[in-house]
């Protein structure tokens, strides 16, 4: 007869397999006087990496359940803070591009041959300029929640996937509007879905698509 292991050494391995380590990553374009690396939670392992950029009222640890199911999918993923977090500022985009940017090369250096970026609000913005100053081949595809993606929509690289509620709406008026535009601006390929409500990028996670919403990035990522 074949003992099964307790209940909590299941957890624990799934833990072991999936759950946070802290990384520190340095980032080598920083300027004199400003931080010089990042703080970041790494899940998974793998071939393909993805950077997760928080959105402006979060945090690394809000990618928490999306890191595991991308984990769980066979992906090392990375949810970063910015360099401004820790003097209690907010960085520009190009800071915070950077910053990704160094994610990605840290990424690279763990042996990923392919790099994603999942950007929600500003980090979308963050992703987006990233990958419009890379090289060709640093970003194979992005994904922007509730973001226009930076203000060089035709400049991007590789594939292009814009999720945003119908109806979220900034001080400007309904986000979809701009969204609209840089999408039309980005080359192909590309995808544009749009929600019913009214979430805000990560809150879109919070409602009850928040299942289409996760299934959609997976199954983009993983298409080939």
């Amino acid at each position: 007869m074949r003992l099964q292991p307790p209940a909590f050494a299941v957890v624990l391995l799934a833990s072991a397999a999936f759950g946070q380590r802290h990384v520190s990553i340095p980032v080598p374009s920083a300027p004199s006087g400003s931080p010089a690396q990042i703080e970041s939670d790494v899940y998974g392992s793998g071939e393909r990496g993805v950077i997760l950029a928080r959105g402006g009222r979060f945090n690394k640890e809000s990618w928490r359940k999306q890191a595991e199911a991308l984990a769980r999918a066979g992906f090392l993923a990375v949810a970063i803070d910015y360099r401004g977090d820790t003097v209690n500022k907010d960085g520009s985009d190009a800071e915070n591009a950077a910053d990704v940017l160094a994610a990605a090369s840290w990424l690279r250096a763990q042996g990923a041959k392919s790099v994603s970026g999942i950007g929600a609000s500003l980090g979308g913005d963050a992703v987006g300029e990233a990958d419009a100053q890379s090289g060709d081949g640093a970003f194979d595809s992005v994904v922007f929640l509730g973001s226009e993606g930076g203000g060089n929509p035709s400049k991007l690289k590789g594939r292009k996937l814009y999720i945003v509620a119908r109806h979220d709406t900034s001080g400007d008026g309904p986000r979809l509007t701009g969204i609209s535009k840089c999408y039309a601006q980005a080359p192909e390929p590309k995808k544009l879905v749009v929600l019913r409500g009214a979430a805000h990028a990560q809150f879109l996670f919070d409602t009850a698509q928040g299942p289409q919403v996760m299934n959609e990035i997976l199954r983009f990522l993983q298409a080939k």
